[in-house]
């Protein structure tokens, strides 16, 4: 399996910006092949900067929301107008993608996560989501950028939630600039099997955010590693495997950025030390180990 490593800028830093730049060689001389960047309307960067130094150092770039993102720009909106809202928020983020010359656009982009509606689904609201989804993997498609969709537990969203749900949508949409990418923590909440959860994503699967059941580094927690590291083999998974949480160390005060996050462990003090620790344990366990 020819898999790409890479890690979540916030596992490194609160926010991206210029001045973050270094961060990019950090990831590099850890042994990562791919990072990723959360963007928001109070990101602010140069993305031709942050292109050409990623590019010098073989470093793919991908990006997902994660600064600010209007509630009402919702694909899955019953306002038609909040959807219309959604689709030109995230053609803008394709925009920054292509500019980045990020080969993904990624998350939970068919609604809004911390939007949960605790109530039975409109019968239209699977279909209008597809219908904006299709059209921003039209879009992403003409500027180059792979659209991502990941299923997030029941406390961040009430639209997927788990991977056939996630395969119902692409389906749904049926575009071929459309996969998926599944998050080992999300789906402690939602799966008993992830072994059948992936192989039911199958070739769809795009990518994998990989943590512990409390966010902490890979191994030795609730996750079922050797469930994931088999099914990954079945399927000959050829994708992006990012280390993914947030830094206990960084933020004004200093560790005040997890919090923010809803993280009140210190998970990830040292962000290198995550990335080595994580990449050893999942390097083995896709290579045939223990893990």
């Amino acid at each position: 399996m020819a898999v790409k490593f890479g890690v979540h800028c916030y596992v490194l830093v609160d926010r991206w910006c210029d001045a973050q730049l270094h961060v990019l060689e950090t990831a590099r001389e850890l042994g990562l092949e791919a990072f990723e960047i959360a963007v928001g309307d109070d990101v602010r960067f140069t993305p031709s900067a942050t292109r050409e130094l990623a590019q010098s150092l073989g470093l793919a770039l991908t990006i997902s929301p994660g600064g600010l993102w209007p509630l009402d720009c919702d694909l899955s909106s019953d306002d038609p107008v909040e959807r219309a809202r959604g689709l030109a928020w995230h053609k803008r983020q394709v925009d920054v993608a292509a500019e980045l010359g990020a080969v993904a656009y990624t998350g939970a982009l068919y609604g809004h996560p911390g939007t949960v509606k605790r109530r039975m689904p409109p019968s239209g609201e699977l279909g209008w989501t597809a219908e904006g989804l299709h059209e921003l993997a039209a879009y992403g498609a003409s500027r180059g950028v792979k659209i991502v969709l990941e299923p997030m537990s029941r406390f961040r969203t009430h639209l997927v939630n788990t991977p056939w749900q996630l395969v119902r949508l692409l389906e749904l949409v049926d575009h071929d600039n459309l996969s998926g990418l599944l998050d080992t923590y999300h789906l402690i909440t939602e799966v008993r099997d992830y072994g059948a959860g992936i192989r039911a994503v199958g070739a769809r699967l795009w990518g994998l955010h990989a943590c512990e059941n409390d966010r902490g580094v890979p191994g030795g927690g609730l996750v079922p590693w050797a469930e994931i590291f088999a099914a990954l083999q079945d399927i000959h998974f050829d994708g992006y495997v990012y280390l993914e949480t947030y830094n206990s160390s960084v933020g004004d005060p200093p560790g005040s950025f997890a919090r923010s996050r809803g993280i009140f462990q210190d998970l990830c003090p040292d962000g290198a030390a995550f990335v080595r620790q994580g990449l050893a344990f999942l390097r083995t366990g896709l290579a045939g180990g223990k893990g």
